[in-house]
């Protein structure tokens, strides 16, 4: 099996899961709504720009994923009326977040870890 269909099939893996999260209601739901979700978020953006950045080194992809999701969380302390309209659908918050979290930052750095090793062993 090739990388990119390696690649395709752990999307497929990761991006119900990241989902899932967003409506999950069972033990710890607050922290796996709120937490959890930021390691498959920066797992899923590794995937994504590894597959449409193919000769781009793994490291180099997980740098530049946390480094936009560390600037995303810092955008969340901004409200202009076109953010807020973003914002106001489930994608939209889903992608851009609606609330700035210093706790969020540890599970960015975890995510991004994860992404890096996820695309080498890819």
């Amino acid at each position: 099996m090739n990388r990119i269909t390696r690649t395709l099939i752990s999307l497929v893996i990761v991006v119900p899961a990241g989902f899932y999260t967003k409506f999950y209601r069972g033990p710890a739901a607050y922290w796996v709504n709120n937490s959890f979700d930021g390691v498959l978020y920066e797992i899923f953006w590794c995937l994504m720009f590894a597959l449409v950045l193919p000769r781009v080194r793994a490291s180099r992809i997980a740098i530049g994923v946390l480094v936009a999701t560390c600037a995303l969380e810092f955008m969340q302390l901004w409200h202009p009326p076109f953010l807020e309209m973003l914002r106001s659908h489930f994608l939209g918050r889903t992608l851009l977040g609606t609330s700035f979290d210093w706790t969020d930052f540890p599970y960015y750095f975890a995510g991004s870890a994860i992404g890096w090793v996820w695309l080498r062993m890819l």
